[in-house]
């Protein structure tokens, strides 16, 4: 062989994997969209990557994440979620309340969304139905907002002398907020307690409501489930904590924080079903033909530390049904 031709063979030889490799297909990307900051979300994190790795995806291996998180700034959300349509994202995953799911449906009708929810979906208008959503969008519903009332029986449970209860909703999420109060009243009204309703948009006015309660000296607290009160969790918990006020919490991030007691869905079980759906999705699903999952897992958590530092007994027939009870 002529030594031209070998290395003309030799350069062929060096580009054809070249070729090969840029014929290979993009790495997808998943849109990740969410209304506060990354602190505190390691848990649901890995929940969600656990998802994605049962459905055969690992992040940095052979998917991507694009990550925006609004810092609770509610007015860049329909920002982020067109920046994420722009980059055309496979799928966009909108994990917390209905509103942060209605944005990213605003921002497109063709690229798949997988939504997180406390709420009922339909009743938003984010799916036709729970069994056939339709359109482009599904996801989890947490059912936070219908297991209101029973949060609240286990608080008096555990405080059968509490006449006056203090609940914190955030106003900036009027819909969670509004649902809260209705459930809550109702129940209330059932058990004998009186009722304060207080809003809180803010860390300043958490501290501002929790000033209040020093001269107001209510019986107990219900904290509403909301996605901002899950991110000052270790604000509110040291501020119940200071206040001597036993606190009702909706997750059990709360209890594990130094919250008295929690009681709702399993949220890292939660997000690790986003993930899954988000990876049945890349794999060819549509969102038409996947349900509305919802939550089966609940957990009731209650911190014995807390309750002995509050001069608390707890009930043994509320710690026998306890699904944790940390020591």
């Amino acid at each position: 062989m002529r030594r031209r031709e070998f290395i003309t063979g030799l350069a062929g030889a060096t580009a054809w994997p070249l070729a090969a490799r840029a014929q290979q297909p993009a790495m997808p990307v998943i849109g990740f969209l969410n209304s506060q900051s990354p602190d505190g979300y390691t848990e649901r994190l890995r929940g969600f990557r656990q998802g994605l790795k049962e459905a055969g995806f690992i992040e940095g291996e052979n998917v991507a994440i694009e990550y925006r998180w609004a810092e609770n700034q509610l007015d860049r959300l329909p920002a982020l979620a067109t920046d994420l349509v722009r980059r055309r994202v496979a799928v966009v995953v909108a994990l917390g309340s209905p509103n942060l799911a209605m944005v990213a449906k605003a921002a497109t009708t063709t690229i798949p969304i997988v939504f997180l929810v406390g709420e009922d979906p339909v009743r938003f208008g984010l799916v036709a139905s729970l069994a056939r959503p339709g359109g482009n969008i599904t996801g989890i519903n947490l059912f936070n907002n219908e297991i209101n009332a029973k949060r609240l029986t286990l608080l008096r449970e555990l405080i059968p002398t509490a006449v006056r209860a203090a609940v914190l909703v955030n106003p900036t999420n009027a819909s969670i907020a509004e649902t809260t109060a209705k459930d809550v009243e109702t129940a209330a009204h059932a058990l004998g307690l009186r009722l304060q309703v207080h809003n809180a948009g803010t860390s300043r006015e958490i501290d501002a409501t929790f000033a209040t309660f020093a001269g107001e000296r209510p019986d107990a607290l219900f904290v509403a489930g909301d996605p901002f009160f899950n991110s000052r969790r270790t604000q509110l918990v040291n501020l119940a904590t200071r206040h001597a006020l036993p606190a009702s919490y909706p997750a059990r991030d709360f209890a594990e924080a130094g919250g008295l007691m929690s009681y709702g869905a399993n949220i890292a079980d939660a997000w690790r079903h986003v993930g899954s759906y988000a990876g049945r999705i890349l794999k060819g699903a549509t969102p038409a033909d996947l349900p509305v999952v919802q939550s089966s897992k609940f957990e009731l958590v209650i911190n014995a530390q807390t309750a002995t530092m509050l001069d608390l007994t707890v009930p043994p027939q509320l710690l026998a049904r306890a699904d944790e009870v940390i020591e």
